[in-house]
């Protein structure tokens, strides 16, 4: 009679993932905003990897974690391994419904830029469902449910990623703008002392930057309201409460239609650009290009 020995059980997949994620990121708080559960979760299912493993993967100490030499020799063949899942994942869910095109934007993107383009999409595409997620964080197409990302992204040049396909819609220039009522009171960039700048919170060093350059050897006075959300910062300028830096992609239809107007010729191009990054489980979407080309305007 055939011996039928018990298989050796493998450690679970969350556990797996707890540790990838947190040996990646470098913490258990990070993994669990990754992973959408508690920081207690990871701890638990990194506690049980260890104890299948026989051995510590993270030095515990008071002001967080540290991978242990065997958690740092094993980490890049886990986060290749997860690679690959999620590229496999991700390819399964495009091919079964590739008329469903997700995309993930900033939010001040997704509401000022992209909104007004998404009618010429629809015409271009009207067959196609088209689903928006406006985030803060750029996602990982490689393992998010995402077919392309639009972003702005620094130093473009030095970015290599072999998973994802990148389109540079523009780059990122920076200007002044306000409502027409409030631009009849500027006359040159120095006006602006007697006038109240609005900041977005996550671009706080847009204004030193342009002022620098507007005026290199003039101190000026930039305090202001903070807006944590641009689209709102600029509905604000449009409403005549102050002057906002605005981003030339995402003010164009306001000047377009005159709601805001740039009162100074003076602009500045920063290390910065908009990008569109599909996503390598999107590629052989045959609906893709159509909505790239689109959005591109070509």
């Amino acid at each position: 009679m055939a011996v039928a020995p018990p298989r050796p059980q493998i450690p679970p997949l969350n556990s797996l993932r707890a540790f990838e994620a947190a040996a990646r990121l470098g913490g258990f708080s990070l993994a669990a905003d990754e992973l959408c559960v508690t920081p207690g979760a990871v701890a638990q299912h990194v506690k049980s990897l260890e104890a299948w493993v026989g051995a510590d993967l993270f030095i515990r100490r008071s002001q967080g974690v540290e991978l242990t030499e065997l958690g740092q020799n094993v980490l890049s063949a886990f986060s290749a391994a997860f690679d690959q899942l999620g590229l496999a994942v991700q390819t399964l869910r495009s091919q079964a419904t590739p008329k469903h095109i997700r995309i993930a934007a900033l939010p001040s993107i997704a509401q000022l830029w992209l909104s007004p383009k998404l009618p010429s999409v629809r015409e271009a595409a009207s067959n196609l469902t088209i689903s928006v997620t406006a985030m803060e964080k750029e996602p990982n197409l490689q393992r998010e449910p995402f077919d392309l990302s639009i972003f702005y992204q620094d130093n473009l040049n030095s970015s290599k990623n072999t998973f994802s396909t990148k389109y540079e819609v523009c780059k990122d220039i920076i200007f002044p703008v306000c409502s027409p009522q409030v631009a009849k009171r500027l006359k040159v960039p120095e006006d602006l002392e007697k006038e109240l700048c609005l900041h977005d919170a996550s671009w706080v060093e847009d204004w030193a930057k342009w002022v620098a350059c507007a005026l290199p050897h003039t101190p000026l006075n930039t305090d202001g309201s903070v807006f944590s959300l641009y689209g709102l910062a600029i509905e604000e300028a449009r409403n005549g409460a102050g002057i906002m830096m605005g981003h030339q992609a995402l003010v164009e239809h306001h000047l377009e239609n005159g709601s805001l107007v740039a009162p100074f010729d003076t602009s500045l191009t920063l290390d910065r650009a908009l990008i569109i990054t599909t996503a390598q489980s999107a590629r052989n979407n045959p609906y893709l290009e159509l909505i790239i080309t689109t959005l591109l305007g070509k």
